[in-house]
């Protein structure tokens, strides 16, 4: 079968239960799981003989049944009827409970296919293709289709976890990232900034053994706390060659900003949650559910405030090296909020070379009407002078337009700004702004400048 023809049919069958009622989402939680399960079925026979451990079925106390059966492909395909459907949702269940990267894919799995026969066209699907074989970039293809069509269906909120790959990309290819070096993204959703960096490297580098080898196993770490996205940017990683199917997870399950674990990385790539305020649910005395802001009161920080966006923008200034190099994501009120606001870009400004700002226009992000800027900065020693000495600004904003389907942003609407970044020399710049061309997108401002400006936002 070719290629196309199994992105096409994987596509018809996620149409066929989408009209049962099972979403995009639902859908592409269960591929996540049958695919796992197929491909370690494939990796314990020759030529690969892995011999990875499936435990038998467990009962609700966590231990395992005796004679039962292992919770494996071999056994799954086997089934039929309602037997299949209920060994189905005993095998998720029990799997949960597994350590690594398998307990991790499979943390509060449900079984959302509750046709017998609906779900056995999905196994029996999965079951002719060796997906072993197949090339990374086909089995990529495939699982990044559905997470952008899972995106699309803005009901299921998906669309928060999912940044335009164009952007993603052109801020890999300001940043170019080095071999053997470690990237952080301590909100990594679906894994898109781990997987551009994937394809950087692998495209623009003559990688040798040991190179390869650190880049499946080493380079990638991050944080992501929603149990669906989290196993769903292990399987995307996976599905691209990167991590061990019996190996830990590289993707840490718990809130990022609770606490700096000591580890240093030599670029962080991210997109942090939208939403001003970090907040936690809980009940009170009289059994009403409320919300109360939280802050994180961690000594690192040049502030303590419940601004989600200034936490996570200390947080990655800690997690660097000192030679670390950083481009994230960030909405507009980083740039022109007093308060703690301010005080944390003096401190940024003064304690690393922040040294491009990309404005971005509205209609790029499923969330409508978001204004947002990509910040690069590079880490640097203790100083008594800032090390930001002018910060270069491209207004990818004004006059432009941008809807995430009818017109998405695209690769080559920003290889002007790639260009004027110059990624190979970012000392050696040249504005297209000036007097005589105000049209020009591409300007530069002085620390002074800047300091006045954001010293007094409006």
């Amino acid at each position: 079968m070719t290629d196309s023809s199994i992105i096409s049919k994987i596509w018809n069958l996620a149409n066929v239960l989408r009209d049962d009622g099972v979403g995009y989402g639902d859908y592409l939680e269960q591929i996540t799981y049958l695919l796992f399960l197929k491909m370690a079925d494939e990796l314990n026979k020759p030529p690969y003989n892995k011999d990875l451990h499936f435990p038998k079925l467990k009962n609700v106390e966590g231990k395992e049944i005796e004679d039962a059966d292992i919770c494996n492909w071999e056994t799954l395909s086997g089934k039929r009827g309602a037997e299949l459907e209920s060994f189905y949702s005993q095998l998720l269940r029990t799997l949960s409970t597994e350590k690594g990267m398998l307990g991790q894919i499979f943390t509060k799995s449900q079984n959302k296919i509750q046709d017998p026969a609906k779900l056995l066209k999905v196994i029996n699907m999965i079951d002719k293709e060796d997906w072993s074989l197949m090339g990374a970039d086909i089995k990529g293809k495939i699982y990044e289709g559905l997470l952008e069509k899972n995106a699309e269906d803005t009901k299921s909120g998906a669309g928060q976890y999912f940044t335009p790959r164009a952007l993603i990309k052109t801020m890999v290819a300001c940043v170019q990232p080095k071999p053997m070096k470690t990237i952080l993204d301590p909100a990594c959703g679906t894994g898109g900034f781990f997987l551009a960096a994937y394809d950087w490297l692998t495209e623009n580098n003559k990688l040798d053994r040991e190179e390869k080898e650190f880049l499946k196993n080493q380079t990638f770490y991050g944080n992501e706390i929603v149990a669906n996205t989290r196993r769903m940017c292990l399987m995307n990683m996976y599905l691209h060659n990167i991590g061990e199917i019996d190996g830990e997870s590289f993707i840490n399950p718990n809130d990022a900003l609770i606490a700096d674990d000591g580890k240093r990385y030599d670029y962080v790539l991210a997109n942090p949650p939208f939403g001003k305020k970090s907040s936690m649910t809980f009940t009170n005395e009289k059994g009403e559910i409320v919300k109360e802001d939280l802050s994180y009161n961690r000594q690192d920080f040049w502030e303590t405030t419940s601004n989600k966006q200034l936490n996570f923008l200390q947080h990655i200034k800690t997690q660097l090296k000192i030679t670390g190099e950083a481009a994230v994501v960030l909405p507009d009120n980083i740039l022109f909020e007093g308060g703690a606001g301010e005080e944390v870009r003096k401190q940024l400004m003064k304690t690393t070379e922040l040294h491009t700002i990309l404005r971005l226009p509205t209609g790029i992000f499923y969330a409508p009407v978001v204004k947002a800027n990509v910040l690069f900065f590079n880490n640097k020693p203790a100083s008594k002078e800032a090390h930001t000495k002018e910060i270069w600004f491209y207004d990818y904003r004004t006059n432009i337009h941008h809807t995430p389907k009818k017109n998405p942003m695209r690769m080559e609407d920003l290889t002007d700004f790639i260009d004027c970044y110059n990624p190979k020399n970012i000392y050696k710049r040249k504005e297209t702004w000036s007097e005589e061309n105000q049209d020009g997108r591409w300007k530069k401002y002085t620390y002074k400048e800047i300091l006045e400006r954001w010293s007094n936002p409006q």
